[in-house]
This record gives C-alpha cells, structure tokens and sequence, in this order.
C-alpha cells in the first residue's frame, strides 16, 4: 500500500506490515469438505492466509474476514500453484471455494495467459544491477532535490524498562545483513543508475545520553533530535540508507530512533523488520543464536526481473488500459486552500487524527456487503465525493497505495515495492451515492488487475506535463491500513510512539484509514504551506458528517447530502446571516 502507506498508522502505532489473524464475520456456515483437487488447492490456501482451521466449499472468502490484501496473497499462490494468470477480479466474482474452483477450471481449459515467469536469484559477477522502476524514479527526484526529506521514512520508539542495547544492536547488523536492500547504494555507473550491494558489517548504535539535563529538557532534546533526523536527507550514492540511535532519558527510559530512506523500503518491510528484530532481539538476549528461515530472492533479483518481465506485450497490455483510463484527466484538484500555492512543494507535513464511530463504521460494513464492495471501496466512494464537494470538479483522481507483492518470494523481504494506483471517479452530482459505489467497484477491481505496471512507467510513458508546484497526476492520497499486525518485540520493555514534532508529507493531502475494532481511525496529512490546523479538523467533520449520510441513505444524490451539521450549521446559516439591523426613520432623500 504506500503510504503508498504512511509509515504510522492513524492510531499512532506503527504499520506492521504482518497480516492479522481476521476476524470472522458471522455465523458460521455448515462444513462441507471440499471434494476435487482445485477445490482443496483453494481451501488449503484459504486456511493459510485466512488462518483457519478449516474451509468448507461454500465458505465465502469476504466473510471469512478476507479484504483485497489477503486476496493479492490467495491470487499469487495460485498462480504459482497452476501456472497460469489468475486475475484478481475472479476472487471478487466468485467468493466461494466451489465457485472460484471452478473458475479456475475455467480457466486451464481456455489457456488462459501464462503466468509471470518465476524469479530467481541473478548472478552477483560484480556487474551493475539494475533498479526496479520505482526505485529508479525515486533516485531521479533525489538528484533534483538533493536536499529533500520528503521520502524518509522515520520511527521514534519509546522505551519503558530494561534495553539490553548491545542484544538490540546486534539484531540491527543481524537484519540488515539478512536483507541486501539495506546494504545497498546507488551511484551513477557510466551514466546509469545502478546497485551497489556492499558486504555484511557490523552495524553501529549509536548511544545518546541526555540524562545530564533535566526532566523536561530531556523530553524537549528527545523530540528536537528525532525530528531533525526525520528531515535530513540522505546521500543515495553513498549511503548507508539506513541511520538509528538510541537516546538514553534515565536508568529505566529510552527512545531508539531509525530512518530509512524509501527506495529501500516501504510500510509492508516495516512489519518485517518488527517480527525479525523481535526474534532476533529475544535470542540474543537470552545468549543464544537466532535462527530464521532462509530468503529465497533478494530486491536485486526482483529488479532484474520485474526489468525481464514488464516489457514488449506484457508492458503494452498494461498501458493500453491505463492510457484509457487516465485520457483527459485534469492535471490538478483544485480544492481551496488557506494561502496560494508556491512555486516548489515543501515536504513539511501537519496530522490530523479522527475517528468515525462505531454505528457509522458498522453501517458502512454492511453498505458494503450489499453492494459486494470492499470497505476500502465504500470509503473511497465517500473520500472522492468529498474532494467533489470541496473541488466543484465532478472530474477526482486519487491515488491509492497497493502493496505490489504480487509473488510470494517477495513477501519476506525488505524492499520498495508499494506501488500507488491512480483511482479515477466521475463522481456526477446528479448520482446516488450507490451508483458512484458501483463505479468505484469497477474501477477499483480494473487497477488491481493492472497493477503490474509501476507508477513510475505510467507517467512517464502518458507524457504527463510535470511541475514542481505539485505531483503528476493527482495530489491526494487514500489508504485503507489493514496490513497490520507485528508488534516489535524488545523483551518486557513497553513500546510507545515518541509523539510530536513535524514529518514529511509527498502529496498535498493524504487521508489514512485503519480499522480499529468496531471504529475506524482516520489521519489526514497535509502540507503546512497550503492549510492550517482548523481546515483539516473541518474537513475531517464533514467526511464523518458524508459517510454517516451515505450509509444511512445510499439512494440520495451526491448533491443533496449536506455537509454542516450543529454549531457549523448554526453558524453559517444563522449567525452570518443575522444581518438584522436598526435604521433611523427619514425620508430616502
């Protein structure tokens, strides 16, 4: 997803990355074993990436608690297992172990395209490997903006009790010599970008004491250090992309600090790091040697295919979709904003934390079910009708990270490999909120069934006019996190967020989602050069105020929803219009 996923999710836990175990939706059906081959493939792969116990033929795979990150998981096995290309609008249509077997039965027999071809490690002669196409832009924009922040991606952790620094510091070097992304730079080689992976070395960490000031000063200097390390960038020709430090507060209290850069990560790689450090972290400090399973692939070998694969018919079929998708879109979402829009983007970010209730988010859910959409198309349903409020543009480009794990060698590492899609809505005022679902059911289920191509590839193959005012293509970001699930681990220390401070944001408004029980947390992400605080804690009130009104009442118009609701409305249509007023009695002369 992207941020592409936002590194924190809107609770302000870390993103994980690990999926949870889901949670079940209903009453169970009764059991019905699955009776062919095709069916028990099917329930085998259900049972592992749903973790159940069991799965009958009739069970369906969104009641189940199954979302469109699990199903990327269930499509790529499949592939792997049948050896042909398995869209992944064929879960959505066919839901049920009996039914999706039977289309993939279907599918064998009308020789269907092969799948991508497998990948495999590449040789490591010493001559330069490739990046990957998103890794490749990234190192561009890094070359225009030496100095930019915007795609660092900080942690600041809260400590509470026993560290054993020298375990922590050895899980560090274990990690990063296990995974060649965070060993890797990425200087010119005759005028090319290239990677260089350098060998395993002990990775230093580094120790900070701010016990000489006092309490609040410590608390003040904590903060002051995490978020000038947040926002200094890094050298990608040089490296190392990879920075951490662990600031001792008092005997009992510390905060460890580490940045990435994002062309060696991404929100997914984050879950892996928490579940290997955890591991790596309780082994060496009860003195013993940690033992991880091998990884089949490294990045490297996944640029070099990506590079092999995503060409000639397989790269045209993929842009023969999206150039009719995204013909004639508007260059820019004119939603207004508290002062005028600089020349350059500035990468300092403001966060806006909010929650939709409990009886909304339940009516959402079921809104959903109805309709056969996903809750990450319900919400987004009502984020694009927002932005056409805000905008008067009927037009809304939104784009919307995916995690881009279409393989399961990739699934265990560490890499960039978020790809963000560009979600296109006509969102006619005329239309109910129940027809623009259906459009974005539509449109969704195409994107991910087109997700191969890279962001990257797409704009630069569309030609999209580029400016330094704001992205190409579109300017607001949507996510729905539900790839959470791996807490860091560091013994029996409690583990916090080191709250605070400003971070870097890459587009002009990002809105993040996460389930959070029954509720839904929301964050929005802004630049600071464009809003103020009070605009985006408005906005947020009129999202909450649209999707209660599209769930209690799909059937209305989009145009008839207000978006004003107690002392706003009063406000507006009452106090500004108490215009009332005394006058003298005389003639008009």
């Amino acid at each position: 997803v992207v941020l592409e996923a936002l590194p924190l999710t809107p609770n302000g836990k870390l993103d994980r990355g690990a999926l949870p175990a889901p949670e079940a939706g209903g009453e169970e059906s009764v059991y019905e074993a699955p009776r062919t081959a095709v069916e028990e493939l099917v329930a085998g792969i259900w049972v592992e990436v749903l973790r159940r116990e069991r799965v009958g033929v009739r069970d369906d795979f969104f009641e189940l608690g199954g979302h469109s990150l699990l199903a990327t998981q269930v499509v790529s096995r499949l592939r792997q297992a049948l050896g042909v290309e398995v869209p992944l609008r064929t879960l959505f249509e066919s839901s049920t172990v009996e039914t999706l077997a039977a289309r993939l039965d279907s599918l064998r027999r009308a020789d269907a395209p092969a799948a991508a071809p497998p990948l495999l490690p590449v040789p490591r002669d010493g001559s330069p490997l490739p990046l990957s196409f998103a890794q490749q832009r990234l190192w561009f924009i890094q070359r225009l903006e030496t100095e930019s922040a915007a795609y660092n991606m900080p942690y600041a952790l809260r400590m509470q009790g026993a560290v054993d620094a020298r375990a922590l510091e050895r899980s560090l070097t274990r990690l990063v010599g296990r995974h060649e992304a965070l060993r890797t730079r990425f200087p010119e080689v005759d005028g090319r970008a290239a990677q260089v992976i350098h060998p395993p070395v002990p990775v230093p960490l580094p120790r900070i004491d701010l016990r000489r000031l006092a309490a609040g000063g410590r608390e003040r200097e904590a903060r002051r250090l995490a978020e000038a390390e947040a926002l200094r960038p890094f050298d990608l020709a040089r490296g190392p992309l990879l920075r951490c430090a662990l600031l001792g507060m008092d005997e009992t209290e510390h905060v460890l600090f580490f940045c990435m850069h994002h062309i060696v990560s991404d929100g997914w790689s984050m879950g892996v790091a928490a579940r290997e450090v955890s591991a790596l972290y309780a082994a060496y400090s009860r003195g013993e040697e940690p033992v991880l399973p091998e990884l089949p692939v490294q990045y490297a070998d996944y640029a070099a295919w990506q590079r092999a694969w995503l060409r000639d018919e397989v790269l045209e079929r993929q842009l023969a979709y999206w150039r009719e998708r995204l013909a004639g879109a508007p260059p820019l979402l004119e939603i207004p904003t508290d002062r005028p829009r600089a020349a350059e983007q500035s990468a300092r970010g403001g966060f806006h934390a909010f929650t939709v209730p409990a009886d909304v988010a339940r009516a959402l859910r079921e809104t959903g079910r109805r309709e056969g959409a996903t809750l990450f198309m319900v919400l987004l349903a009502g984020w694009q009708a927002l932005l056409s409020r805000y905008s008067g543009q009927h037009d809304v480009v939104v784009g919307s990270p995916i995690s881009g794990r279409t393989t399961v060698e990739v699934e265990g590492l560490i890499g960039f490999f978020v790809n963000t899609l560009a979600l296109r809505s006509d969102v006619s005022h005329e239309g109910s909120f129940r027809d623009l679902l259906r459009q974005v059911r539509e449109t969704t289920l195409g994107a991910y069934q087109h997700q191969d191509l890279p962001f990257e590839k797409l704009v630069e193959e569309l030609g999209v006019e580029r400016s330094l005012a704001h992205t190409p293509l579109f300017q607001v970001m949507f996510s729905l996190q539900n790839n959470r699930g791996a807490e860091l681990e560091l013994g029996g220390a409690g583990l916090d967020v080191l709250g605070g401070g400003s971070a870097p944001v890459k587009f002009d408004l990002t809105c993040s989602l996460a389930e959070a029980g029954e509720e839904i947390r929301g964050e929005l992400a802004y630049r600071l050069e464009l809003w103020d605080g009070g605009s985006m804690e408005r906005m947020a009130r009129h999202l909450e105020t649209l999707l209660d009104s599209m769930a209690a009442r799909p059937e209305a118009r989009v145009s008839e929803v207000s978006l004003l609701r107690g002392a706003e409305r009063v406000q507006v249509l009452e106090a500004w219009n108490a215009t009332a007023a005394a006058l003298p009695r005389a003639c008009v002369h």
